[in-house]
């Protein structure tokens, strides 16, 4: 079957999918504490899920990241696993991977290494309890350590991901480093988002651009650049000194159009076929729409097909002049309340879901999705 290739010649070989819009976490850069989550109904149940992923594999997609909210609060998500791993068995699926924030891995994490998982990514950025518990607001550290050394025992390859947030974990910068050495973990560093509930002087104080973190990290180590590439956001180093891989994301900065790869699934069957741009594919509708995988098909190769990309002089132009004035904005408000703009999100949708006025419970579920989807893709790399 001929493999999905946009305009721009670029193969998509990889597929990221949320499983669920909830969390058993609350972090204070990613949610609201009082979520209103989306009517179940229009979750995407996970005999839909096997179908929709299981026809992108047959479309030649290679790689499959389960995501969430948290995916392992779904329930009966080791099916969902089970039905993916028959695409490894066959040899059609490279792999099968999944990012969470280790609440419930301690549970998981054996059989999904029975099931094929090879490496999982863990968000956690502090090794303080309390700064933990007030970061994640529901979330206690010691089951999330407890899930990364469940994996370890599992056989699973542990990648840490750390959102770095100024004047909160900036002095953990080397204990989370010598941490990760010590425990044979991989760590990428991920600029935080201008995006949260709270956008005004406390939230903007966090940003910490990782130009600062590395050069930080430059004053005690050598950090020897890598040319090592996965078709995203991260550009990695090794510490030379413990032989680490260390990486930075840098979301609002990094243009990496010309080598990605992937495409984003909702759990609500909603294709996002570029973080950069608001097209979006509703793959829902036709997969619902007959018992038949023709049309589904037909869809998918539609969405892809118009795939925007900065590889366009336009494009490029486009993104980059958004992509700085969003940048620029956040970067003065969180020099203090009178720098800039209180805003400085660039995000229509976070502002509606900010304010609790804003449309109903169902338009701030649904706005609170596509939030967590943009967030997701950098924080879940």
């Amino acid at each position: 079957m001929e493999q999905l290739v946009d305009p721009f010649a670029r193969r998509i070989s990889y597929l990221r999918v949320s499983v669920t819009d909830r969390c058993d976490f609350r972090c204070t850069y990613c949610m609201s504490e009082h979520m209103t989550f989306l009517p179940k109904a229009e979750l995407l149940s996970l005999e839909e899920l096997d179908r929709l992923c299981s026809a992108f594999v047959r479309l030649g997609v290679e790689k499959l990241r389960i995501t969430g909210g948290e995916p392992l609060v779904r329930k009966g998500i080791l099916t969902f696993f089970e039905a993916m791993s028959r695409h490894l068995a066959s040899g059609a699926l490279n792999e099968l991977t999944l990012t969470t924030n280790g609440s419930q891995l301690a549970k998981f994490a054996r059989p999904l290494a029975d099931l094929g998982v090879k490496r999982v990514n863990v968000s956690l950025d502090t090794l303080e309890p309390a700064k933990f518990a007030e970061i994640t607001r529901w979330g206690r550290l010691p089951q999330v350590l407890e899930g990364i050394e469940a994996a370890k025992a599992a056989g699973l390859r542990v990648k840490i991901n750390t959102v770095a947030l100024k004047g909160v974990n900036e002095d953990e910068l080397f204990p989370l480093l010598d941490w990760c050495a010590r425990e044979g973990h991989d760590l990428t560093f991920i600029e935080v988002m201008p995006m949260g509930e709270d956008m005004t002087a406390g939230r903007l104080d966090q940003y910490w651009p990782l130009k600062d973190l590395r050069a930080r990290l430059a004053e005690r180590f050598t950090l020897t650049d890598l040319a090592e590439r996965t078709g995203g956001p991260a550009r990695y180093v090794r510490v030379e000194e413990t032989g680490q891989k260390v990486g930075f994301i840098t979301p609002l900065t990094h243009n990496f159009c010309e080598s990605c790869n992937r495409v984003r699934l909702t759990c609500t069957g909603e294709l996002y076929m570029c973080l950069g741009q608001e097209d979006v594919a509703d793959l829902r509708a036709p997969l619902r729409a007959s018992p038949e995988d023709a049309g589904l098909e037909q869809a998918i190769r539609a969405a892809i097909a118009r795939e925007p990309s900065s590889r366009s002089a336009a494009g490029s132009a486009s993104r980059a002049a958004r992509m700085r004035s969003r940048t620029a904005r956040f970067a003065s408000c969180s020099a203090g309340p009178d720098s800039g703009s209180a805003d400085g999100t660039g995000s229509r949708d976070m502002r509606d879901v900010s304010r609790p006025s804003a449309g109903g419970p169902r338009f701030r579920a649904r706005a609170a999705g596509r939030l967590y989807n943009a967030r997701s893709t950098f924080t879940h790399a």
